[in-house]
């Protein structure tokens, strides 16, 4: 048992873990995650069965992925548990050992109180063991590789609470309005657009975001691998569509309504007579007899958009293609057609804002551990009736400043042991 208990909290397997979660997270860039089988069936056509058999499209979710996380963490608090007990154990000897040091500068009564008072001064805390105090000073220092330690637990379990518990939706909005994200907080569309001006394909939307409280983002461009943050909600530009746009006009009362629509719809007052709204196609193609073939996908923008329509009339259907700027008037209704209107497609994640906070918490917690490691050396000043000894790593410009305030006591008990010798 004890020898399976110091593997698991060896640095070797540690090491062994983090290149493993490495291996793991190279997969998961390299292999789009969470599509649908029939994206990995077409991109991935000779290996598509193993990849989804093998959890590598959604590795990141997988039970070994998962374990390996928590066998790191299990390593890092086995590693803590150990590392605060030898640190704590280290510091007390440290702090014993110094105090049982000889005095390697010898000082007058009064170099000795010029000392302390000096230390003091520096705000050293001191202890007196035995006959002899003991000054010390970035005592902290000792335990800067179990903050890091701790960190790096924290940094793990939080960074895991940042990966699983958010919660991704998938909306469409059409410019000028706005949908509700999942913390409350408004998301308006202002502006769409497929292509920029030179016709290059584009996708970018131009969004803002109103939290519950009120607080408003900045109007900020998103597009396809530049998402924007604001607060707990991140919002990425996920996919795009081209809807139909139809204006119905009550002729009698000049009334009207713009209805914009992505699937099949029907524009009526009574139920009855009215538009069956199909689809709207990107083009057309138009043979030498003047039959019409609907040009049905594209990749741009809608270049000679066409609708597919019906009219209906007391139960009888009259199919009709009609292109923007066209007119229709059945029942005292006039439906224009309009120019589509092509909209945004946001994919919407979620997380708690404490959670963003903790991992923070804890990346800086692991900077202060690494600073506390390498610039803040503990050091400690043992002092006695016949002078000092300064202990401790990279003790040298306290010891040369030492040197500089204390050098006239040296000096003067030096001259005094001479009067003796004679």
């Amino acid at each position: 048992m004890k020898k399976l208990i110091s593997f698991l909290r060896s640095m070797k397997f540690g090491i062994i873990l983090l290149a493993l979660i490495a291996a793991c997270s190279a997969v998961g860039t390299l292999i789009e995650q969470g599509q649908e089988v029939s994206y990995y069936a077409a991109n991935y056509t000779s290996i598509h069965g193993i990849l989804i058999k093998t959890g590598l499209t959604d590795i990141y979710h997988s039970w070994y992925f998962l374990a390996l996380l928590a066998l790191l963490c299990l390593n890092l608090t086995l590693c803590s548990i150990v590392r605060i007990k030898s640190v704590v154990k280290a510091d007390k000897t440290a702090l014993e050992t110094s105090a049982v040091v000889p005095a390697l500068v010898k000082l007058n009564s009064d170099g000795v109180a010029e000392l302390e008072k000096f230390l003091a001064d520096k705000k050293c805390k001191a202890s007196s063991v035995g006959e002899s105090r003991v000054y010390s000073r970035r005592r902290i220092g000792r335990y800067g590789t179990f903050i890091t330690h701790v960190a790096i637990l924290l940094t793990v379990i939080f960074g895991a609470l940042a990966l699983y518990l958010p919660k991704t939706t998938d909306m469409t909005c059409f410019p000028n309005e706005y949908v509700v994200a999942q913390d409350g907080s408004k998301i308006y569309v202002d502006s769409f657009r497929i292509e920029d001006a030179e016709g290059n394909l584009d996708f970018t939307s131009e969004i803002r975001v109103v939290k519950p409280n009120g607080k408003t983002s900045l109007p900020t461009e998103i597009s396809v691998n530049h998402p924007m943050t604001f607060g707990s909600l991140k919002v990425y530009q996920q996919t795009y569509g081209t809807a139909g746009s139809v204006t119905a006009r009550v002729i009698d009362t000049g009334v009207e309504d713009v209805f914009i629509m992505d699937e099949v719809s029907f524009l009526s007052i009574d139920g009855v007579n009215g538009l069956w709204y199909e689809a709207v196609y990107p083009g057309y193609v138009k043979d030498e007899e003047g039959n019409i073939t609907l040009i049905t996908s594209t990749q741009g923008s809608y270049v000679d958009p066409i609708y597919e329509v019906q009219l209906s009339s007391e139960g009888e259907y009259t199919p009709v293609l009609a292109f923007p700027g066209d007119k229709l008037e059945i029942n005292g209704i006039e439906f224009e057609f309009n120019a589509p209107v092509e909209y945004p497609g946001l994919r919407i994640k979620y997380t708690p804002e404490i959670v963003n906070a903790l991992l923070i918490a804890a990346f800086s917690l692991m900077i202060a551990g690494l600073y506390i490691t390498f610039f803040m050396p503990p050091v400690l000043v043992k002092t006695d009736s016949t002078g000092y000894t300064v202990c401790g790593p990279k003790t040298e410009q306290l010891k040369l400043e030492l040197k500089l305030l204390l050098q006239d006591y040296e000096a003067a008990e030096e001259i005094q042991e001479e009067e003796k010798e004679e």
